[in-house]
């Protein structure tokens, strides 16, 4: 703690007391930017007029560690010096290079070599030496000039708003340090209200087609005057017209309106008015605007545009002109909008070409018109295709730290994929990786109470085909051609070979899915079939799966030979564009139906099946959702929310004995795939990954003979047996449940720059799971609508994102804040303990060994 003080009492002093080596002579530091005054104006938005912004700092106090890095390492650079190295290294290159002119090979690497070396001192030259750069942030001086200009564009902006009569002031106040506080006056006054709206059309036809749409029109009676609003009506009646044939039409047609606040009439002396006039122009010289149609369309595909085509097809006025190809004309001439003579509207150009780059089977399609005399637009589509043939290899080492000795592992991944398969713009894709490493085993050493390493040889196999349209015997397929309809057939097999045991999963999947909008997309998986077997159990690993059903855990029954069918249904609508910086969520329902087939026959036909093969069955009903909610409060810090749910229902199941696992039963247990967990790095992150829940129920279980808490014989936790683990909860097994619920809320910012983004969160995460049905050797495991928001658990910590734009590496630190689970009877003293709300034992001196420790999470990416 001595050490944590003085660490922060130096970096408190070496930021809050920049020296004069970094303040230049009569300058000032910004300390901070205010707006005051405002009230139907937000601050952000006034804010984001200030391009000037002041050093980061601590809490928002006086402490700017990054200037203070900026100070040190401009002490030890010498720009000039820098200067002088980046020109020499440049004339070195220019003396170089003129003898190689006959050698372009020895050229070509003599330029990339001294081509780093130069952008590397420009860099160094512009922005400083390597501390300066990382760690550190030039100063932000005060400059009075920019005050000014930040005060007159915020004027500009409260005129935009309807506030003519605003006005803005700059007050200066000087702090201590030399420091300096600019703080915006702004006065509103009274706004301008919109009265009448006169549209002045010079053509008949655009007149009555523009108030035929006037009620969706962004200009109305009573609202304030919004500049804003009076350009996207421009935007809004461009994209209408163009729509309806007039090409050539652009918003230079509609000027800005005339308005007319001396005629407005006030009722309200608190409100003012005014009129305006819209006017849209006809073309110079002419009495109307002319209505283009569409003439001759030709598509192009060919991958060299200057070889001339080998073979030509017409089909439904659509010509294709194809150089040494074979694709399905009818699938794409489908994912064409328009034909010859229609009319020309924009919306089919932009969804033609978002449909023909969805087929994923051109490197790009480019749309061109050529206007003829009589109206008519000529139209080529220049499409090049992909590479037939796409051959992806990637391996590497996983290294795993295993009882402090470190395990290489090698792995492989290869992928194969081939476009245009059968000529009629599907892909194929096969994909093969292995891999054998060494990882901790379940069990542990007796004598040092630490994990064994196993060897593990994980292989998999899939293919796959996808067809650009829906396969179905059906009419009703081409209604989706709009949407961007797939079909996906696939097969995969996947063999896991561990000393504990040997399983092998058969899949065969048959999907849909289309997609109407970018931001909408639906999924219907007609046929998931997954096929287990298990063909090898340990002898010490089958009573640890015996020890689990004892406990009220089915992992068991997923190694037993197993048939999983189920239908899924899936629709998701995102309006989160990430880096924007923009509000928005995301949500996504499912519901899956497993067994639905197995409907057609009798339970007694389905056990007797079971029996005879060996294969366990079932039957259930699984529906989840998930909704995200994006608030950004500044532009690189953001607010995100959660809600996550979940349901399995199981009406039929019958669980065949075989010879290692010992269980024969018929009840409602489902898949343990299916199942839901609670914990881990995209859950409640306090807790161990699938180590929540269910309900109030304790992890492990122990009888106790006698107990103040519930009668005897009742059960009670187990707590870990290590030395120095104190009253630690022992999660060793899983815990699965049938309900789900889920809330997390995280505030997301930006640290610093070292070579990535450094991001930090903090983060609060509710939830549990439960089961559906009352198990008699567990208390408190069911859900009940009168208890189960008092089995809620709360979790909270802070956590490290390193964004390196294209992925995320996330570390989470959680600690519990209310455990349901923790009032219990002290196993050691017979004394009743009420430690649900257990973040007072959080201790920093005992991260990992005391009651409640610290729960650290690895992820790629946002847990949400």
């Amino acid at each position: 703690m001595v050490f944590f003080l003085l660490c922060s009492g130096t970096v408190f002093f070496q930021s809050g007391c920049v020296s004069t080596l970094i303040r230049q002579k009569n300058e000032y530091l910004l300390y901070t930017n205010t707006v005051r005054g405002n009230t139907a104006i937000p601050d952000d938005e006034l804010q984001g007029l200030i391009p000037q912004k002041p050093n980061r700092r601590i809490l928002r106090l006086p402490i700017s560690p990054a200037l203070w890095f900026y100070e040190v390492g401009a002490r030890r650079f010498d720009r000039e010096a820098v200067q002088r190295e980046l020109d020499a290294k440049i004339k070195e290159y220019d003396s170089i290079s003129a003898t190689l002119n006959a050698d372009p090979k020895q050229l070509n690497r003599l330029t990339k070599r001294y081509n780093r070396q130069i952008q590397r001192l420009r860099r160094k030259a512009e922005e400083g030496n390597w501390l300066m750069r990382s760690l550190g942030e030039p100063p932000a001086y005060f400059r009075e000039a920019d005050a000014r200009n930040n005060a007159a564009k915020m004027q500009r902006l409260l005129y935009n708003h309807g506030f003519f009569q605003a006005r803005t002031a700059v007050k200066i106040d000087t702090l201590l340090g030399r420091r300096i506080r600019v703080n915006y006056l702004i006065t509103e006054n009274m706004p301008f209200y919109l009265n009448n709206i006169t549209w002045r059309i010079a053509d008949p036809a655009v007149d009555t087609l523009v108030r035929q749409t006037l009620s969706e029109s962004l200009l109305r009676k009573g609202e304030r005057y919004s500049a804003d609003n009076i350009q996207n009506e421009r935007i809004r009646i461009e994209e209408l017209l163009r729509n309806h044939g007039y090409y050539a039409f652009t918003r230079q047609f509609i000027p800005p309106p005339d308005a007319d606040s001396a005629r407005g009439y006030s009722p309200d002396s608190s409100q003012r008015y005014l009129d305006l006039w819209v006017t849209i122009a006809n073309p110079p010289g002419q009495r109307r605007h002319p209505i283009y149609r569409m003439g001759t369309i030709d598509v192009r595909v060919s991958r060299n545009e200057n070889l001339p085509p080998t073979d030509t097809l017409e089909r439904n006025g659509v010509r294709f002109l194809l150089t040494n190809t074979r694709l399905s004309t009818r699938l794409m001439e489908s994912r064409i909008l328009f034909r010859p003579d229609s009319l020309y509207r924009i919306r089919n150009i932009r969804d033609t070409q978002r449909q023909l780059f969805l087929l994923n089977q051109f490197k790009f399609t480019n749309i061109n018109f050529i206007d003829t005399t009589n109206r008519r637009l000529s139209t080529v589509i220049t499409a090049i295709p992909v590479d037939k043939y796409q051959l992806s290899t990637e391996s590497g080492l996983n290294v795993n730290n295993v009882s402090n000795n470190v395990f290489p592992g090698p792995f492989v991944n290869l992928g194969f994929q081939v476009h245009n398969v059968f000529g009629g713009l599907e892909t194929f894709e096969a994909s093969a990786q292995g891999s054998y490493e060494f990882v901790p085993g379940i069990f542990t050493n007796q004598s040092s109470q630490t994990p064994t390493q196993k060897r593990t040889t994980i292989l998999s196999f899939n293919v796959g085909l996808t067809f650009p349209h829906i396969l179905f015997p059906s009419p009703y397929r081409f209604r989706f051609n709009r949407a961007n309809p797939r079909t996906q057939i696939s097969v995969g097999y996947n063999y896991t070979d561990r000393p504990e045991f040997r399983r092998s999963s058969l899949r065969g999947t048959i999907a849909y899915s289309w997609q109407p909008s970018p931001k909408r997309l639906f999924n219907f998986a007609l046929t998931n079939l997954n096929y287990l077997d298990t063909r090898y159990l340990s002898g010490p690993f089958r009573q640890y799966l015996t020890d689990l059903y004892n406990q009220g855990n089915p992992l068991i029954f997923s190694f037993n030979s197993q048939l999983v069918s189920s239908m899924i249904f899936t629709y998701s609508n995102n309006s989160n564009v990430f880096g924007q910086g923009n509000q928005g969520d995301f949500f996504r329902a499912s519901l899956e139906s497993g067994g639905t087939t197995l409907n057609l026959f009798g339970a007694s036909q389905l056990d007797q099946f079971s029996r005879n093969s060996g294969v366990s069955l079932s039957k259930f009903f699984r529906p989840t959702l998930d909704y995200r909610y994006y608030i950004p409060l500044r532009p690189r810090t953001t607010l995100a929310f959660r809600f996550n749910s979940g349901l399995i229902y199981t009406y039929y199941s019958y669980i065949e004995r075989n010879s290692d696992s010992q269980v024969n039963t018929r009840g409602y247990v489902a898949p343990y795939e299916k199942l839901l967990f609670g914990g881990g790095s995209n859950s409640v992150r306090a807790w161990l990954p699938r180590r929540l829940g269910p309900g109030s129920s304790y992890p492990r279980t122990q009888v106790y003979p006698n107990s103040p808490l519930y009668p005897a014989g009742t059960v009670g936790p187990v707590f870990r047996g290590r030395p120095g683990y104190e009253r630690q909860f022992d999660y060793s097994f899983e815990q699965p449940g049938d309900v789900q619920l889920e809330l997390n809320a995280e505030l997301r910012g930006r640290l610093f720059h070292l070579g990535a983004d450094i991001d930090g969160a903090l983060f609060l995460d509710v939830g549990n799971v439960w089961t559906l049905r009352d198990d008699p050797t567990r208390q408190g495991e069911n859900f009940a609508w009168n208890r189960f928001y008092r089995e809620l658990a709360v979790g909270t910590g802070v956590g490290l994102r390193i964004d390196f734009s294209f992925f995320i590496i996330r570390l989470d630190g959680g600690i519990k804040v209310y455990d349901p689970a923790r009032r219990y009877v002290d196993p050691s003293t017979g004394a009743l303990r009420d430690e649900r709300f257990i973040l007072p034992l959080f201790s920093l001196g005992k991260l990992s060994k005391g009651p409640n420790p610290l729960v650290l999470n690895f992820g790629i990416g946002y847990p949400f």
